[in-house]
């Protein structure tokens, strides 16, 4: 994604379905890409709506644990109305500093997380086997751990919205910088995740929850300050993912639909796509269900094949050269983790469902 965002000179593809357009034709790319990638940022943005909600509630409960309980639907709405606010932002480079923050709370919490689970040390009734009982239960199991996978290392949805913001140059191709900021973010990915798989599981087995920080209650204080920084995290995360789709909406409401564009536009698209994605989280706040649903069947085809498919397309590379050997194998692996990780997330979104009350 990076190299092919400079690939035709003196043109730059600011969005990917500029490149898909560019790889497959005027209409047919945009009918490829378009919906994928609203699938992933809407999808993205439903997730962050519950992580924060939840990450609120859990810090307030363990602040306050003899307070009276408060409905989850409460801390997401609360969550929501940071987004009313900040949504109104015109661009990326206006959210610099809240994707900052939320890089540097992202570390923080994940640190503190294997850090604190490390020192709680294992647990007296730790089991190490599958959750599920049966080999069906575990195979469905193992699908949608690939799809929370999939979701954990898939930002290629928004690259080429965010190398469109680094000023080029033909001496300084952005692509330089983009290329030091990608391997960056993902050794944070890796800091940040890696750990807190490894001692998590090691502390608490099979009965880790989807996300640890709901697994740990002492130090109470230290608990609360690593899911409020969750909430700092994900607020910047909302926004990255957001931001594209406010574009779209825009560009589609100005050009096709024949609106006036300016402020009062802006507001109102805003506003109701932010309420749409609070009222889905609060209605399925399923976190790990549709986590590794929308890994497997909205960011793998962003980002595991479909840009195999657009490098394919357009630079031709000889049949079982190294570079078609491997994308042709990135294609492969991508189509299987898009069929079955929602499969198994499918599951257990079911399973969650069995007991479950609307708006609790």
């Amino acid at each position: 994604m990076v190299e092919m965002h400079e690939m035709v000179p003196g043109k730059r593809f600011d969005r990917y379905h500029e490149l898909g357009q560019h790889a497959f034709g005027e209409k047919l790319g945009l009918w490829v890409v378009v919906p994928q990638q609203l699938m992933v940022e809407v999808g993205s943005s439903i997730v962050y709506m519950i992580t924060g909600g939840k990450s609120l509630k859990k810090a307030h409960d363990t602040i306050w644990p003899n307070y009276k309980e408060i409905k989850l639907t409460y801390f997401i709405m609360i969550f929501s109305s940071v987004h009313f606010v900040i949504s109104h932002l015109p661009s990326f480079n206006s959210i610099t500093v809240v994707s900052l923050a939320a890089a540097v709370m992202s570390l923080s919490y994940s640190t503190i997380a294997w850090v604190v689970s490390w020192h709680k040390g294992v647990q007296p009734d730790v089991q190490y086997t599958s959750r599920a009982s049966t080999n069906t239960g575990q195979m469905f199991d193992s699908f949608s751990a690939l799809g929370d996978i999939a979701f954990a290392f898939a930002g290629h949805s928004v690259a080429l919205e965010i190398q469109a913001t680094i000023p080029s140059t033909p001496g300084k191709p952005s692509k330089k910088p983009m290329w030091k900021g990608v391997v960056v973010a993902y050794l944070v990915v890796a800091l940040c995740y890696l750990p807190v798989s490894f001692v998590g599981y090691w502390v608490f087995g099979n009965k880790v929850e989807d996300n640890i920080l709901l697994s740990l209650e002492k130090p109470r204080w230290l608990v609360a300050v690593a899911n409020l920084f969750v909430v700092i995290h994900v607020i910047g995360s909302y926004q990255v993912f957001a931001m594209p789709v406010f574009d779209m909406m825009e560009a589609f409401l100005v050009l096709k639909m024949n609106f006036q564009p300016g402020q009062p536009l802006r507001f109102i698209t805003r506003i109701l796509y932010v309420g749409l994605t609070m009222f889905i989280a609060m209605t399925f706040p399923f976190f790990g269900g549709l986590l590794s649903f929308f890994g497997g069947f909205a960011f793998a085809p962003t980002s595991y094949y479909l840009p195999c498919v657009i490098w394919l397309a357009i630079y031709k590379p000889k049949k079982f050269s190294l570079s078609w050997l491997a994308n042709w194998i990135c294609i492969i692996l991508g189509v299987v983790l898009m069929v079955l990780a929602p499969i198994g997330a499918l599951r257990q979104i079911i399973l969650q469902a069995r007991d479950f009350q609307f708006y609790s």
